[in-house]
């Protein structure tokens, strides 16, 4: 298995971790000392602490973009490419990943912390445009 497709997994991974150790944690929680019930939680509806609320933001964050790195990891495989540069710049997206979640869920948000949230980001969309130009200049 090459690189991309392994941090297209850990990706998926992250995703799901952060939705099962923030997201179900703070529900299930709160559904199972009588807090909230389990019909309480509705789409679209501002609840819960603000930590809460950026775990939500950092795991619409991963689902957002998810697809879009998947579609170019699949573009490598299907076109059979591989190398450093590649294995380099998804090493990066994840990376980049997993800092722009933490500092999302792990920091009250100040401008200094929104702006290393953007910094995270814009190397994921760096990474993912480098990746997906190279596949296209090298066929």
């Amino acid at each position: 298995m090459n690189i991309p497709t392994l941090t297209l997994l850990a990706f998926a991974g992250w995703t799901l971790l952060i939705l099962f150790s923030t997201v179900g944690v703070y529900r299930w929680s709160r559904i199972l000392t009588g807090r909230a019930t389990v019909n309480e939680w509705q789409p679209g509806k501002p609840q819960g602490s603000d930590w809460y609320q950026r775990a939500m933001g950092a795991h619409r964050n991963c689902i957002e973009n998810l697809p879009v790195y998947g579609a170019i990891v699949l573009a490598i495989n299907t076109s059979g490419m591989s190398g450093v540069t590649l294995d380099n710049l998804a090493i990066l997206v994840l990376v980049a990943r997993i800092a722009q979640s933490l500092v999302h869920i792990c920091l009250p948000q100040t401008n200094a912390v929104a702006t290393w949230r953007f910094v995270f980001f814009f190397m994921q969309i760096i990474g993912m445009a480098w990746m997906g130009v190279y596949v296209v200049m090298h066929l």
